[in-house]
C-alpha cells in the first residue's frame, strides 16, 4: 500500500501542477454555472413539480461538460509517459503494474471529484438566498452525486484504457471520447425502445446513464446501476492493466 500511495501522490501532484488542470476547471465550472442559472430561469417561468436538482442533472447543458471532461482528464495518464519515455524510469522502480494502473486512475478520479465539489455550493447557496428547497430530500441530493461518482468512475476507466493504448495524447483523447460517447449513447436505446417489450426495456435501462441519473436525482435508488458501474469499472481497469503490460513488454 505504501508504494501505491507514493504513486498516487505523484499522480495527484502531476495533475494539479499543470496549468491545463485549472483551465479545465474554469471552463467546467463556467458551463455548470450556466446550466444552474438556466435551471433557475426555467423554473421561474411556471409552476412545476420538478426540482432544481432534477433540472440541473438532466439537462443538455449538464451532459455536455460531463462527457467532455473524461478525455481531458485521462488523455495524458499513460500516453504522456510513453511519449516522454518516463515510463521506463517508472517501471525500473520496485512497483507493480497493477499499482501503476490504479494510481493513475485514482489520480484522475480525485481531480474529477474536485471538479464536482463546488457544484454542491450552487444548491446550498440557492436555498440560503431564496429560502426555497432546491431538492425534495437529502436522498435525492446524495443520490445524484452518487451517480456522478459511479458513472464517472466507469467513464474514467474507459479514458485510462484509451490512453494506455497509444502514446499520442490527441489520439487518446479522441479514442476516450469515442468510448465514452458509445457507452453514453447506448443510454438512448431505452428511449428508442420505449414502447417495446418490457424485457427489452429492462435490458436497455441497465445501460442508460440518462435514466439512472433521472431516477437517482429523484431519490429512487436501484442496486442494478450500482452493480453495473462498479463491475464495469473493475473490468475496464483489468483491460487497462493488460494493455499497459503489453505495451510495456513490447517496448
Amino acid at each position: 500500500m505504501k508504494r501505491f500511495f507514493t504513486l498516487f501522490g505523484r499522480e495527484v501532484a502531476h495533475v494539479f501542477y499543470q496549468p491545463l488542470a485549472y483551465v479545465v476547471m474554469f471552463f467546467f465550472l463556467l458551463l455548470t454555472s450556466v446550466n444552474f442559472q438556466s435551471g433557475v430561469t426555467a423554473l421561474n417561468r411556471e409552476a412545476t413539480m420538478t426540482t432544481l436538482l432534477e433540472v440541473f442533472f438532466n439537462s443538455v447543458l449538464f451532459w455536455f461538460p460531463f462527457l467532455l471532461a473524461f478525455p481531458l482528464l485521462t488523455m495524458r495518464t499513460f500516453s504522456e509517459e510513453y511519449k516522454l519515455g518516463t515510463i521506463e524510469t517508472l517501471m525500473t522502480a520496485p512497483v507493480r503494474d497493477g499499482e501503476v494502473v490504479l494510481a493513475k486512475f485514482a489520480g484522475a478520479f480525485v481531480f474529477y471529484i474536485v471538479l464536482w465539489i463546488p457544484t454542491m455550493l450552487y444548491f446550498v447557496g440557492f436555498q440560503w438566498i431564496s429560502g426555497k428547497p432546491a431538492f425534495e430530500s437529502a436522498g435525492s441530493f446524495w443520490g445524484a452525486y452518487l451517480m456522478l461518482v459511479l458513472a464517472g468512475a466507469f467513464y474514467l476507466s474507459l479514458g485510462c484504457l484509451a490512453s494506455a493504448l497509444t502514446k499520442n495524447q490527441v489520439v487518446a483523447a479522441f479514442a476516450s471520447f469515442a468510448f465514452v460517447s458509445l457507452m453514453f449513447f447506448l443510454s438512448l436505446l431505452s428511449f428508442i425502445f420505449l414502447s417495446a417489450s418490457p424485457v427489452l426495456r429492462q435490458v436497455t435501462y441497465y445501460f442508460s446513464t440518462i435514466e439512472h441519473m433521472a431516477d437517482f436525482s429523484r431519490g429512487i435508488f436501484d442496486t442494478r446501476p450500482i452493480v453495473f458501474y462498479v463491475s464495469m469499472t473493475l473490468f475496464v481497469l483489468f483491460l487497462t492493466y493488460h494493455a499497459f503490460q503489453h505495451r510495456r513488454w513490447r517496448a
